[in-house]
């Protein structure tokens, strides 16, 4: 049985008037006929780009918005045929920092097992606050706490029922390297044990680091399915990464990945890598730091995007 399972699911929204009042008003599909299966256990990774509809799939998979066709369930349990128990099964952290300002990080603990008929947690709810580094804070008020305290109290909530399927939507934006830290090694234990996790980030190391099977969505779609190793097999074998200081001819520039001082380009031989380099002597430039290093998933996604927006990449991938 899969722990999640999205079958030609589809949502479509209503588009904005058209500036031509005789044009009336389309539809915008936000998932188009998306199909996916992930099965118990599994960590996977589901990558976009911001607005291809990460956040849609995981409020259709948490009940929070309906599909306009298709069926998603979740260990069986069909998240609107059978809601109850479909989120009892699941845990969900979401982007926005949502709390309750009037009571302490315990109490919201204890509350959040009472929504779920979970009764005598404390020993539960002790060891999530000692796991996410929230042990001095337990009888803190929510107002109190750092961002990033308040998005450990939001993992600790999703957690305090003990889902089977832990969903973590970008659950370290904007925080700092100790919080990731500890949060991956307590989700990759909650993992080895058997629990589901579903990962979207744009951190796309962590996604690389601990998701055995990615998929990559666009513009609604999935454009790549497959285990992590496979698509890091099928990109460009290196990549040539050194620093300029002066801009390079935009022939040049218009086949590289630049950010701020650092040039990348993807190389798959030894004299493809003297060809760049050669061009960018010709250029009167002088490449700094050079280094070769072996593709990673950051230019896997970046090529796979680049793509023809039909295309599809991948084993098993669906259009």
């Amino acid at each position: 049985m899969a722990a999640i399972s999205f079958q030609s699911v589809s949502k479509a929204y209503p588009s904005p008037k058209s500036s031509k009042s005789s044009e009336r008003p389309g539809t915008f599909l936000a998932l188009d006929a998306v199909s996916l299966d992930i099965q118990e256990g599994e960590f996977f990774g589901l990558l976009g780009p911001n607005g291809a509809g990460k956040t849609t799939m995981i409020s259709v998979l948490a009940g929070l918005t309906r599909a306009t066709s298709g069926r998603v369930s979740v260990l069986g349990h069909d998240v609107q045929a059978d809601f109850a128990a479909a989120r009892r099964a699941l845990g969900v952290v979401p982007q926005e920092l949502v709390f309750d300002p009037f009571f302490n990080v315990r109490e919201l603990l204890r509350i959040q097992s009472g929504y779920f008929g979970v009764k005598n947690n404390g020993a539960w709810i002790d060891e999530l606050l000692e796991s996410l580094g929230l042990a001095d804070k337990a009888n803190a008020n929510m107002r109190q706490l750092s961002g990033g305290m308040k998005r450990r109290v939001l993992v600790a909530q999703a957690l305090v029922h003990k889902p089977p399927v832990i969903v973590l939507d970008e659950p370290t934006a904007g925080v700092d390297v100790e919080l990731r830290q500890t949060l991956w090694q307590f989700i990759a234990k909650l993992n080895r044990e058997g629990h589901t996790v579903l990962l979207t980030t744009h951190y796309l190391e962590e996604a690389e680091a601990l998701c055995g099977r990615i998929a990559m969505l666009k513009t609604g779609r999935i454009v790549a399915l497959d285990k992590t190793s496979d698509l890091l097999k099928a990109a460009s074998s290196n990549v040539l990464r050194f620093k300029l200081d002066a801009e390079m001819p935009k022939a040049l520039a218009d086949k590289a990945r630049i950010t701020g001082r650092i040039v990348q380009f993807p190389a798959n031989d030894a004299l493809e890598i003297e060809r760049y380099l050669a061009a960018v002597r010709e250029a009167g430039l002088v490449a700094q730091d050079i280094e070769i290093r072996k593709a990673d998933l950051e230019d896997v996604f970046l090529d796979v995007m680049t793509q023809n927006k039909d295309s599809v990449h991948g084993v098993g991938a669906v259009a």
